[in-house]
């Protein structure tokens, strides 16, 4: 069965350091430790990075899960719906990747 993986970029209408560390301490909050979740991560972009093809968000989460059904489980979940709920109105934009990940 294949893993998921779930990649969300947010802009912020606040672009503040404190703004983004205030949404990077929500994420490990909230988003971690979810049942079949295999990897997570959060970041931030690197500006010296400024190429043409690199996109403009100020917060990435990066989650891995087991499969199509810990997805689907995680985003029902009290926790990650209480994420949103208490951070959404930061967002000034939220760009969200799915993708079903192949074993190379």
């Amino acid at each position: 069965m294949a893993k998921l993986a779930h990649h969300v970029y947010f802009t912020l209408k606040d672009r503040s350091d404190e703004a983004v560390q205030s949404l990077l301490d929500a994420c490990m909050q909230y988003l971690d430790n979810h049942e079949g979740l295999v990897g997570f991560s959060i970041g931030t972009r690197d500006r010296d990075l400024d190429r043409e093809v690199n996109q403009d968000f100020d917060v990435s989460l990066h989650c891995i899960f087991s499969d199509r059904a810990a997805h689907d489980r995680y985003q029902t979940a009290e926790r990650h719906l209480q994420f949103i709920e208490e951070n959404k109105e930061g967002w000034k934009t939220v760009k969200v990747l799915d993708s079903l990940l192949h074993e190379a």
